[in-house]
């Protein structure tokens, strides 16, 4: 049996509520989870947040995307998507550009070495999130899908 969270953060005191353990069992997982996947794209010069950006945009296709619809797909609330996008552009992984029918639109686009990166990275990131949660068996992986999509639903 796996060790409960209890255990794992040392807390001698059981746990409030169970809304409290099972929020302090999400965050711990997703805690533990991301902190793996920024080591695994660590090689790679860029974050979890960056590789979900260009994800985002190689999804989008040449039409690109602007800013706020990079943002609404994020999945992590970012306070700065501009600087992100920003360093994206500096490593010449996104490139930026006005649109000519509206000029307050700026479309962004992946670029030829941002999805050379994502070529290099599928397979590596396939085969690292099998290794996270692959021992959970489809029936168990379908479930927990399931009550984290219940779980984000407003009560």
């Amino acid at each position: 049996m796996a060790p409960k969270l209890q255990d794992e953060i040392k807390q001698t005191k059981p746990f409030a509520t169970l809304e409290q353990e099972a929020m302090l069992n999400i965050e711990r997982t997703a805690a533990l989870l991301g902190h793996q996947l920024e080591q695994e794209l660590k090689p790679y010069g860029i974050t979890p947040t960056q590789y979900n950006v260009l994800r985002i945009l190689r999804g989008a296709g040449e039409r690109g995307l602007c800013r706020n619809e990079i943002r609404e797909r994020l999945i992590a609330e970012v306070p700065d998507v501009t600087r992100l996008l920003d360093r994206l552009e500096d490593m010449k992984l996104i490139a930026r550009e006005r649109d000519a029918a509206d000029r307050r639109l700026v479309n962004t686009h992946i670029t030829r070495q941002g999805l050379e990166l994502l070529d290099r990275l599928d397979e590596p990131v396939v085969e690292f999130h099998r290794g996270q949660l692959g021992h959970l068996g489809r029936e168990d992986l379908r479930t927990l899908i399931d009550l984290l999509s219940r779980a984000r639903q407003p009560g």
